[in-house]
Parts: structure tokens; sequence; C-alpha cells
């Protein structure tokens, strides 16, 4: 099947879709120019991908070779920020990447005031001086969990939500985690890693799995995944949430990420920025 493109019946939107790449963009300003660079950078990703994938499967070690292709070479990238929180593979970058190289080749032709990028919820974002982006949290079941505002001042060019009822398979009990970063790759990979943490080691009403059995030639192998996470008792849920935001406020202070906010249960955690506001909050940490 070949790249499909088409303008949303608002106007002022594109959907680009190839195989299990489903993108939304939008762009203010020179947004027909925006829009022609983008479909023309994203007609060849997907194969740029598929040629260079079995590589990008193996866990990141210090040998691992940088692969070849654009999109490849920024989750190689975004894989190494990030490599000494545990086991890890390159395909956790690959939709905040895939994002960032079509903005990117949006900004260069074309002039824009805004513009994202949204790959399933991996956002890559451009704001020009004067300009915010605003957007809902939202949960697996669509309520609302919190609000993000985003200034130009504020430096990020990177959103992204991770969780065990994402599209990817977690190793953590987190419902969702969004993390701020300078760029949708960071994002990405900061995401899944914070999720993960977000755990609780043989707890009875965790039930998983390993990856490669629930999906075929997983890039997470046989790592244990979490398939089902019962009604967790308050003092539980917090002490998951802790968890994972220790491993968020190690990526603060390390400046890989700008901030995150948590989610478990009906519970949350945030890492102190004005720029997410969870509606539910057991406590908020420096």
């Amino acid at each position: 099947m070949n790249p499909t493109a088409a303008i949303l019946p608002c106007g002022k939107r594109l959907h680009l879709q190839h195989g299990p790449i489903d993108l939304i963009i939008s762009a203010d300003g020179q947004r027909d120019r925006a829009f022609e660079a983008a479909n023309a950078r994203f007609q060849t990703i997907l194969t740029e991908l598929v040629t260079e994938l079995g590589a990008l499967k193996q866990p990141m070690s210090p040998t691992v070779e940088c692969p070849m292709g654009d999109v490849a070479q920024r989750m190689h990238v975004a894989a190494i920020t990030f490599s000494d929180y545990g086991f890890l593979t390159r395909m956790a970058a690959v939709a905040g990447s895939v994002a960032d190289t079509v903005l990117e080749a949006m900004i260069e032709g074309a002039d824009l005031r805004r513009a994202y990028v949204n790959n399933g919820g991996d956002i890559a974002l451009h704001l020009q001086a004067g300009e915010r982006y605003s957007s809902a949290m939202a949960s697996h079941d669509g309520s609302v969990l919190g609000q993000i505002i985003i200034q130009r001042s504020d430096n990020v060019g990177g959103i992204a939500t991770s969780g065990r009822h994402g599209r990817s398979l977690s190793c953590g009990i987190a419902d969702s985690v969004t993390v701020l970063s300078t760029n949708a790759a960071n994002a990405d990979v900061a995401a899944t890693l914070i999720a993960n943490a977000v755990d609780l080691a043989d707890h009875s009403a965790i039930s998983r799995r390993p990856a490669n059995e629930m999906v075929d030639a997983s890039d997470l192998e046989a790592n244990l995944v979490v398939t089902d996470c019962g009604l967790l008792a308050a003092s539980d849920r917090t002490a998951a949430l802790r968890t994972g935001l220790d491993c968020a406020l190690t990526m603060v202070n390390r400046n890989t990420i700008h901030g995150a906010a948590l989610f478990l249960q009906g519970e949350a955690l945030a890492t102190d920025t004005n720029m997410i506001s969870p509606h539910t909050r057991t406590k908020e940490y420096a």
C-alpha cells in the first residue's frame, strides 16, 4: 500500500498515513507549502525504516553501530541519551523521530508561526516568538487528565505519552505518562522509560507475560510486560507513582526532559513545572 494524504474536513490539517504510521499535521503560516513539504518527505519514511528494522530492534549497547537513515539516526541519538536507564532499543524513539523528521521538512520548506506533527500522540512542535500551544491530556477512555500549555520561551519541541494502555507494550503499570522535551524523539524515549518505572515488583494484582509471547518478534524480546493491573491500594498507587517520578526527576536534573506528569488509577504525580497541570495530584515534587 502506498502512502496516502488527505486534508481533513476542517481544511486546516493534513492526514498522512502509511502502514502503522498515522500523522495529523497542523501549520499556521505558509500552510500549503508546509503540507507539500510534509507529504514529500513522508513518501519514503516507512521504506527507510523497514530497511534497517532488524538493527533498530537490537538492544542498545556500547558497541551498537549508528544506522544510516535520517529517521533511524534520530532514534539512535535519542536512545543513546537515555541508554543508562535500563533495557532499551531504538524503537522506543520511532514515533517521535518520525514526527521530528516531518516537522523539520515543513520548517525548511515554509515560513511557519506555529506547527505540529502528531504521530499517535507523540508530537513534534514548532513555535515562533509570541506563539503558544495548548492541549488536553486524556486517558485511554477519553476522560481529561489535565492540561498542557507551552510558550515559545519554554523551548519545548516534543511531547510524548506512554503507558500500558498505549499502542506499545509496557513493562510498567502507569495508565499514562506525558513528557515534555526539546524534541519528540527524546520525549518518546523518556515517556517509555518513566512509564516502565511506574511499577510494583511481584504484586499479586499485576499480571505479566514475556513480550515475545504477546507480539511476534517484539523488540522487547522476553522481557516481561504488563497484561493487567487490578485495583491497587492508595499506598501502592503512591509508591508506584513515586518510583516513576524519581526516574523523571533524574531526567529533569540531567536536562534531558523539561517535565512530566504520571497517572495511575485516578491519581497523579508531576514534576515541578507550570507547563503541565494534572487535574488530580497526590503530591508535587520539585
